[in-house]
């Protein structure tokens, strides 16, 4: 079950730290802050090139968080907030990823859920320093945590689509 777990987290946590530096550089295929600041825009979002630093910041430390097994709840957290982010522009495509739907940001929303409820396993930062395994309820933070602080940039930072004018 440890060795399990070890791959799940290193596995989604290395591809969202990955996605996150592809918003802020050129590596990984990335399109540069200019390009992450972009398609923050193109979503409709306000904040340009602060709201790219953060989300790219958001997804590479709870994506490391998590790979490394440290703090497993709170970068469980973070990584549920930026990928509610990413649903919510999704959602209106559908849930199917072919038509650029929201089913892989709810994949990685319920992995780091589920990470938070077991736990990062044995061969983790957490049980090294004596931290693991955390508390039942360390799960309704990160659910209302994550999901929260994700729908609340959401309803802060998104502008609506403007309504035509009615003729």
């Amino acid at each position: 079950m440890d060795t399990g777990l070890l791959i799940l987290r290193l596995v989604t946590g290395l591809l969202i730290a990955g996605h996150g530096i592809q918003k802020v550089s050129f590596r990984l295929d990335g399109s540069g802050l200019a390009g992450g600041t972009e398609e923050f825009r193109h979503d409709g979002f306000r904040g340009g090139t602060l709201t790219a630093l953060a989300a790219g910041a958001g997804q590479i430390g709870s994506g490391l968080l998590l790979a490394a097994g440290a703090l497993t709840p709170l970068a469980a957290a973070g990584a549920a907030g930026v990928m509610t982010v990413a649903l919510t522009v999704k959602w209106p495509h559908g849930l199917w990823v072919q038509k650029d739907g929201y089913e892989y940001p709810l994949v990685l929303i319920v992995v780091a859920t589920v990470l938070a409820l077991t736990g990062p396993g044995r061969y983790s930062v957490d049980q090294a320093l004596g931290l693991a395994p955390w508390a039942a309820w360390w799960v309704a933070v990160t659910l209302l945590g994550g999901v929260g602080s994700g729908l609340a940039v959401r309803a802060l930072l998104h502008r609506p689509e403007p309504v035509a004018p009615r003729a």
